[in-house]
């Protein structure tokens, strides 16, 4: 499992990095301890470090105009899951989802050699995993767009990720009169279920003929809930959806409010939904977390930095367009530099009670960070 420069004891002392700090546990909103430990370790490790007016961890190496930004997330998805490692595996929760590609960011830029005229900046963001991805646009708002962005994220060492999803969150609530359950009327429970169902169904016509899953329009159906009240059924639902290029979030929303009309509901937006409302069915929507579709090109020197790094490690290197949403979705459109996403670790073990990461292919990727990160001050390919 070694890396090099520095064999085993430089692939110890980042196996070290990774596992002390997914054992401070870090969801959205609570990142402080992991934050300031980060910057700690940076400090010893050559970087100007320190945490920033929203709580990401900052690290600087060199001070030169020409600005390489490797902007991870130190936040992770809720939830515990035991620590340990079994063999070269690390199970933990953010292991993954993202302190492997952000541990492995910290670590190649510490042992990189910086040349004069450039500048490594290593970001551990706050709030990812959470709509607001409060750390990234706050780095909008205090920071020029820098030469190259690099996002951190799982792939898999061998991939480079170049564009993701975007994304509209959907809460729906209404109150609806019972009905005998003997009699001809929908239940309240079964409306919502006969909206969800007519959901699906707009999606799927939305998708005919759309072959990749990037180009298609995926609900989820994340909450839905009834709660009885006298003569009446409170209904509460929550629907994501994961939204292609062609498609724009805003215009979504309009798509949306006209399939609850055609299901015979009367939407209406929050502010204008009066509370005791008891006409039948006349339903409050909220909409939250709109997100474009983001793809990067990969016609340009950091591209073919990563893809000849991948090689020179003895990988096969592909590109991935992922149907989730990043911080890509919001740095990319903004600053509009040459951007990719990399990380170790297996993306479908994000969020579940299997999230683990190969420490080998963790160092693997501290290898392809190192090589194309030292490519790109040369003047890339």
């Amino acid at each position: 499992m070694g890396t090099s420069p520095g064999g085993d004891r430089d692939a110890a002392a980042a196996i070290e990095l990774l596992e002390t700090l997914v054992r401070i546990p870090s969801p959205s909103g609570a990142e402080g301890e992991a934050a300031h430990w980060l910057v700690g370790w940076m400090q010893q490790h050559g970087f100007e470090a320190h945490v920033d007016a929203v709580g990401n961890a900052l690290g600087m190496r060199g001070r030169g105009a020409n600005r390489i930004l490797l902007l991870g997330h130190i936040d992770t998805f809720p939830g515990t899951l035991p620590v340990r490692r079994e063999g070269d595996w690390l199970t933990g929760r953010g292991s993954v989802d993202a302190k492997g590609a952000l541990c492995a960011f910290v670590f190649a830029a510490a042992t990189l050699p910086i040349e004069p005229d450039w500048q490594v900046i290593v970001a551990g963001a706050v709030e990812e995993e959470v709509a607001s991805s409060r750390g990234a646009r706050h780095l909008l708002d205090t920071m020029a767009p820098p030469r190259y962005c690099i996002i951190g994220e799982p792939g898999g060492w061998e991939r480079i990720t170049l564009g993701y999803k975007g994304r509209l969150i959907v809460d729906l609530q209404w109150r609806a009169p019972f009905a005998h359950s003997a009699g001809p009327q929908r239940l309240p429970a079964e409306g919502a279920v006969a909206l969800w169902n007519a959901i699906v169904a707009h999606c799927q016509a939305f998708n005919g003929g759309r072959d990749s899953a990037f180009e298609r329009l995926e609900p989820a159906l994340r909450h839905i809930a009834t709660y009885d009240k006298g003569a009446y059924c409170s209904v509460e639902m929550t629907v994501s959806f994961r939204v292609p290029p062609e498609l724009s979030p805003f215009r979504l929303t309009e798509e949306v409010q006209r399939w609850i009309a055609h299901e015979g509901f009367s939407p209406v937006p929050a502010e204008d939904a009066a509370e005791g409302e008891n006409r039948n069915e006349r339903m409050r929507l909220v909409f939250s977390g709109a997100e474009e579709a983001f793809r990067a090109p990969k016609n340009n020197p950091l591209v073919r930095s990563w893809l000849r790094a991948i090689r020179q490690a003895g990988g096969t290197p592909r590109f991935v367009y992922k149907t989730g949403t990043s911080d890509m979705n919001v740095v990319g459109p903004a600053w509009g530099v040459p951007i990719v996403a990399y990380g170790p670790g297996d993306s479908a073990l994000d969020h579940t009670p299997e999230e683990r990461i190969h420490l080998g292919e963790y160092l693997r990727a501290i290898e392809v960070l190192r090589e194309a990160l030292a490519a790109l001050q040369r003047g890339g390919i």
